[in-house]
């Protein structure tokens, strides 16, 4: 296979028109959206948004474990060591600033495409991944779709759109979530509405060639609702149970406070006998604490934002953690030295600053460099 690390080609159609595809293909990275991934994929959607040939767009991820499972934030570790080890504020992270604009451009005419988007959401979609998946017009999931927003683990928050479609799950789900990074399966994701379609894996390259044989006549979404109605239907016995709906009660019962501070205390100190809430009670203790309370401040922020505002609040939010600390610390402990023991700013929620939080708010530039989304 190519080391190319996007790969794009056509499902040809019998009206002369094609599906474009494009592949992420960093397999053994989890396929995990780098910058150069960014910069290839934007400008290539766009330029299929206006060909007349294109009848429809098709994202997948090389391999068999993973659409996406994230961002490189590997290259942003590198970035953020080498503007601390700087000392000059006025660089501001340069690196940071294109990697986390660019992205949210891609994820922002992911959601507002003019033509279907289908993704291919087999095996592990997270971070950076799930901003891909969330925003397309047709998202597929298979028996072995994972999918999660674990950036509590890293000191950051549920960003790539997250401060919008966390907000708009049922209850307090959203906000569980986003703070327990807790993983979600087919059936989650479909109760949740954050996919579309189950398919098992295996029909694949069936259904593409269905899409090519069908009748391309007729408006595009009822082709594609057409093929993936049918395979869903033969699909529907390997759907697994959804732990998120089971557990809603509890998760409604367990987010019951009446501040972000008590929320997290609340949590910590929950006892359960699912190892579903365990897991993700278990994930949350060992995160940051500042990111503990910069997620609940967020999702309020964007509550009754436009799409369009929400990802320029989380590109300042994004800019102005790569600039503080707590987010570098949490991709040393976990992915450069892997000690898995991170040094966060603060011990406990209770000795967190509410100044330190609003700081992160602060506005970085008199516009947003996303102005004109």
């Amino acid at each position: 296979m190519s080391d190319q690390p996007l790969l794009l080609s056509e499902l040809p159609l019998a009206d002369g028109r094609v599906i474009a595809v494009a592949c992420l293909n960093a397999p053994r990275a989890l396929n995990a959206l780098s910058l150069e991934m960014i910069e290839q994929l934007l400008p290539q959607m766009q330029a299929w948004a206006k060909d007349a040939r294109v009848a429809a767009v098709w994202l997948e991820g090389a391999g068999e474990k993973a659409f996406c499972a994230g961002g490189d934030i590997v290259a942003l570790y590198r970035s953020m060591t080498d503007y601390a080890a700087s000392n000059d504020p006025a660089q501001r992270n340069p690196y940071a600033e294109h990697f986390f604009t660019q992205e949210y451009r891609l994820d922002y005419l992911i959601h507002t495409y003019p033509k279907p988007v289908i993704v291919w959401g087999h095996g592990i979609i997270m971070g950076g991944g799930m901003g891909l998946f969330a925003g397309a017009s047709c998202r597929v999931v298979t028996e072995q779709s994972r999918l999660a927003m674990p950036e509590v683990s890293i000191g950051l928050y549920p960003d790539v759109g997250g401060s919008w479609f966390l907000n708009r799950m049922p209850g307090r789900v959203g906000l569980f979530l986003g703070l327990t990074g807790a993983q979600m399966n087919a059936a989650d994701a479909l109760w949740l509405g954050l996919a579309d379609r189950f398919v098992r894996h295996e029909s694949k390259a069936t259904v593409q060639q269905q899409l090519m044989q069908s009748d391309w006549s007729r408006p595009a979404q009822q082709v594609i609702h057409q093929v993936l109605r049918a395979h869903e239907a033969q699909s529907w016995s390997a759907l697994p149970e959804s732990p998120v709906q089971q557990h809603y009660a509890q998760i409604q019962a367990l987010t019951d406070a009446a501040t972000p501070r008590a929320l997290i205390e609340q949590l910590l100190a929950a006892e359960v006998e699912s190892p579903w809430l365990a897991r993700a009670l278990k994930s949350l203790a060992a995160g940051s604490t500042t990111s503990m309370l910069l997620i609940p401040a967020q999702l309020e922020r964007c509550r009754h934002a436009s799409l369009k505002e929400v990802f320029q609040q989380e590109l300042n939010l994004s800019v102005q953690a790569a600039l503080q600390g707590e987010f570098t610390e949490g991709i040393r402990a976990l992915l450069i030295d892997k000690d898995k023991t991170p040094r966060w700013r603060y011990p406990s929620v209770r000795e967190v600053e509410a100044s330190w939080i609003e700081g992160f708010f602060a506005p970085l530039w008199p516009e947003s460099p996303l102005k004109d989304l």
